[in-house]
């Protein structure tokens, strides 16, 4: 399912779905992202996350898409995978739901945009935006009213990109995000509500 188009700059974004499986491994590569989290970090208790690093994140999350569940979107420059943005019902992030940073605000129907991963070649380039429209309408196809994320501040202009996986708060606010509360020095915690 196509989700988004920005035809000046030839990106499309699907969501993640067993058609475009392959694609999300090829952008993952062997350290599937970062040192094996497959996107899986946020779905499952830290301990649970850590014994599974690797091959077995990869069968979880790939046992999500097989089974129709939302999990996200890919980008795409042309035909070529580039960028990836988690988003799901708030209540499938198991390490979320207990956060105190990140408790929730009130019991209305969250959607959460959780985490980014963009190839090396194309990371600095605003991808990031385009990623947040695209996992936006992904929530908004789904039936979602409100979405949730949960920006980090960088903490110097150099920060490697992977300590970026949230997202930061300007790219966010650039998307029509705002900020909701503010319990921690640089994690934000930020909603758009849905037209």
């Amino acid at each position: 399912m196509i989700v988004y188009e920005n035809n000046e700059k030839s990106l499309s974004a699907f969501a993640l779905d067993s058609e475009h499986w392959d694609d999300f491994v090829t952008l993952f590569g062997e350290k599937g992202a970062c040192g094996g989290c497959w996107c899986m970090s946020w779905r499952l208790k830290k301990s649970d996350f850590d014994a599974n690093k690797g091959e077995n994140n990869k069968q979880s999350i790939k046992s999500l898409v097989d089974a129709g569940r939302p999990v996200g979107v890919l980008l795409y420059q042309g035909k070529e995978p580039i960028g990836w943005c988690a988003a799901a019902p708030r209540e499938e992030y198991l390490r979320l739901e207990k956060s105190r940073i990140f408790r929730r605000l009130d019991e209305l129907p969250v959607w959460s945009v959780s985490c980014f991963f963009i190839a090396k070649p194309f990371r600095r380039q605003g991808l990031s935006l385009e990623l947040i429209y695209a996992a936006v309408n992904f929530c908004k196809l789904h039936g979602a009213e409100t979405v949730e994320a949960y920006p980090e501040l960088p903490y110097g202009d150099k920060v490697p990109g992977a300590f970026l996986w949230t997202g930061i708060p300007a790219s966010f606010e650039k998307a029509g995000f705002v900020e909701t509360v503010h319990r921690s020095k640089w994690k934000r915690m930020m909603r758009f509500q849905v037209n």
